[in-house]
């Protein structure tokens, strides 16, 4: 830096975190399609910056959303967060509708519930039973295709006519499902089995608040295979 020039301010609204994390992506959804601008700064694998421990104490993990320096943690909190901070025209969850958004909050906790923790199984950095895991997923996707008719009202989204607050639950885990298909040699979204799920997640991958932020599932195979002894020593150190 030259000598009388300032530092650079911080961006108002920052997002802690790691492209290939399906909960990231999350709050960048829902900062897009609030039309907010913000900084994503990125964590290293296996290490927590002092801004990411400093802001984030209690969990130690991504994503925390830093708006003017304040911090707010856990992903869809802050999806509700942003929807409440930032008013429409876009509006995550059912706003007029008490009930609607209860049973949205519901379906969001049973992904989060069921997810993340199979498909860190079929990604093959936790040991597990892959059948048993793919089974379960299965049947978890089974459900969320009634979910879909009951909640979309045969609109194109879990929110109606635009993407709301369960589109992004399960949305953000799309990605990771197509890689671990690949990785594990299963088949989980197949239209056969879900075909509202599977023409509902071609069209929230294409959609312009999430098309950029989506990562290929491709790379996510890569990154697996490249990541995968430094996740069993993670592992091995807790």
């Amino acid at each position: 830096m030259q000598s009388g020039e300032r530092p650079a301010a911080a961006a108002e609204v920052r997002v802690l975190g790691s492209w290939a994390s399906p909960f990231v992506m999350r709050v960048m959804v829902a900062l897009r399609l609030k039309g907010v601008e913000y900084e994503l700064v990125q964590e290293t694998m296996g290490k927590k910056s002092e801004l990411l421990l400093a802001s984030n104490p209690v969990h130690k993990k991504i994503p925390v959303l830093l708006h003017r320096g304040r911090p707010i943690s856990e992903s869809l909190i802050i999806v509700q967060y942003v929807d409440e901070v930032w008013p429409p025209p876009a509006s995550i969850l059912p706003s007029d509708d008490p009930y609607a958004a209860a049973i949205h909050r519901f379906w969001g906790q049973y992904i989060d519930d069921m997810f993340p923790p199979r498909i860190r199984i079929l990604r093959g950095t936790v040991p597990g039973d892959k059948n048993k895991a793919s089974d379960e997923m299965t049947t978890a996707l089974l459900y969320l295709e009634e979910a879909f008719v009951e909640c979309s009202k045969g609109k194109q989204y879990f929110g109606g006519d635009s993407i709301g607050y369960l589109d992004i639950a399960l949305g953000s885990h799309l990605g990771w499902i197509k890689a671990v298909e690949r990785i594990a040699g299963v088949e989980l979204l197949g239209g056969a089995k879900v075909p509202n799920l599977a023409a509902w997640a071609d069209r929230f991958c294409a959609h312009p608040a999430v098309v950029d932020v989506m990562p290929d599932a491709d790379v996510l195979v890569e990154f697996t295979a490249k990541h995968a002894d430094l996740m069993r020593a993670l592992l091995a150190s807790k």
